[in-house]
């Protein structure tokens, strides 16, 4: 059973959200809470595997929410998919580092907010196309900052190797094929470096994977460069 917890000022989007998980199988909708203090209360009383995080709350934003669950080793095993409105908004990166796992727009389909509660649980990154673009742009624009980053040399090659792929968007199952490995050794290559490197899931793998420089950051198309750049 998987239990959520909906963080969301609007009682209207807590009550869908809350709709479509208690009618599926295999998940139970924990508790909600209107504001981040209220949630974060919520979350340290019952412990869910999933949060679902608004960003612009009243208290306490999604982001300092975050943060704080983040911060908390009782809460280690917990989940946070901020929600929003925009994919491209300024909130994207900073929550990122707080130690979301991922986003995913309101208006997303019921199928794929189905899909994240599990791709969330199981330690993947959940970042929508519009969200990774917005992500990779915020790393183009400026240079590696290896102080921010630290602990790449604590890596074996293998796992440096895994984690860039990682960066890149490949699966387990993809990073296997690459290089020449079992899912299992793959997915061994991941779990360490995350462990090395105190990454709470694949999401912060990846923000340390581009801050520190290992993978280099190609701007996507249609993301403007810095100006006087094409």
């Amino acid at each position: 059973m998987i239990r959520v917890a909906i963080v969301d000022d609007q009682a209207l989007m807590r009550a869908g959200f809350r709709a479509l998980l208690d009618a599926e199988d295999g998940i139970e909708v924990v508790g909600e809470a209107a504001d981040g203090r209220t949630g974060v209360e919520l979350v340290r009383g019952h412990t869910p595997d999933v949060v679902l995080m608004d960003v612009q709350m009243p208290v306490m934003t999604g982001i300092e929410a975050t943060r704080e669950i983040a911060a908390d080793p009782a809460l280690a095993g917990v989940h946070v998919v901020i929600l929003t409105n925009y994919g491209l908004d300024e909130y994207v990166f900073d929550a990122l580092r707080a130690g979301a796992a991922g986003f995913l727009l309101k208006d997303t389909e019921p199928a794929e907010l189905l899909r994240a509660v599990g791709v969330a649980v199981s330690g993947d990154a959940l970042l929508s196309p519009a969200v990774t673009r917005r992500l990779i742009g915020e790393f183009v624009s400026r240079p590696p900052d290896r102080a921010t980053a630290p602990g790449l040399e604590t890596l074996t090659r293998r796992e440096r190797e895994a984690t860039a792929l990682a960066a890149r968007g490949l699966t387990n199952e993809e990073i296997a094929v690459h290089m020449v490995v079992s899912p299992f050794t793959a997915k061994t290559h991941i779990s360490r470096a995350m462990t090395k490197l105190g990454a709470r899931d694949r999401a912060q793998l990846v923000v340390f994977a581009y801050e520190s420089g290992l993978v280099e950051a190609r701007r996507p198309p249609g993301v403007p460069g810095p100006a006087g750049q094409e």
